[in-house]
């Protein structure tokens, strides 16, 4: 991925925020995250993978060169660390988070107990499709041509100014490049939908207070699939819950972020 960080034995790493990650206000969250993260596993050779993260976002990214400073708080069979991204000495994000080894994990303990349940959703030549996506949508939110998203038609209908207003989205998505997913890549995974305000009838740039990911288990190759929902929105904040299920079938990652509610 592009941004991914460049290893520095300093703790310091080089980045680069791409403005063809650009949406709304700024460059994505979920990118900038995913930055964080190739950061983190970049200094935690030992720890490969990211368990859990949280990120605080200060301010909006920008398209240009950035730096993310790594701390390690804790080493053990599981490593937490801290980590700010910033841009010209300006702070964006800062985040704690844990690493280790999902797959080492997964062999330890291969029980899984599961009530959740993937989202039903058509097949993705049924779901509605970039090549449906009115012009406005991709001019507002460049980072769209960098996957390949398609809509369940049943939450598909804020595209064309019919929104569901059940506050839900669901959608296959894969990278538009052919990349398959891996860990750090669900990092960004979990914050590129667009808001669930969308299906509110409240479309626009909603900037991200907070986020914290859970990566559970290594996916499969092939399509992602992601449903988000919030519950509650109040104070002109709404939560927002994701999930993101492989191709076969397991929950690998888990989000929920604290967002504002897009201006009028």
């Amino acid at each position: 991925m592009e941004g991914t960080a460049a290893g520095a034995a300093s703790g310091r790493y080089s980045a680069s925020l791409t403005d063809d990650w650009r949406v709304g206000g700024g460059v994505n969250g979920g990118f900038q995250l995913g930055v964080v993260g190739a950061a983190l596993r970049a200094h935690l050779p030992a720890h490969p993978d990211p368990v859990t993260l949280t990120a605080h976002y200060l301010s909006a990214g920008e398209g240009g060169p950035a730096e993310v400073e790594v701390d390690v708080e804790r080493a053990g069979r599981l490593a937490t660390v801290s980590a700010r991204l910033t841009q010209g000495g300006t702070t964006r994000i800062a985040a704690i988070g844990t690493y280790g080894d999902l797959a080492a994990a997964a062999a330890a303990a291969p029980a899984e107990r599961l009530t959740a349940e993937p989202p039903s959703l058509p097949a993705p030549e049924r779901c509605i499709g970039p090549e449906q996506t009115p012009p406005e949508v991709l001019a507002m939110a460049p980072m769209m041509s960098q996957l390949e998203m398609r809509f369940d038609p049943a939450c598909a209908g804020f595209a064309v100014g019919a929104p569901s207003g059940q506050g839900r989205l669901s959608a296959w998505v894969r990278f538009a490049d052919g990349r398959e997913p891996d860990a750090l890549s669900l990092l960004t995974a979990l914050d590129v939908l667009p808001p669930v305000t969308f299906d509110l009838g409240m479309p626009g740039w909603a900037p991200t207070l907070s986020l914290t990911a859970h990566v559970r288990r290594r996916p499969a190759p092939g399509w992602l699939l992601l449903t988000q929902a919030t519950r509650n929105l109040a104070g002109g904040m709404f939560e927002e819950d994701c999930e993101v299920w492989d191709s076969a079938g397991h929950l690998v990652a888990q989000a929920r972020q604290l967002a504002l509610v897009p201006r009028g």
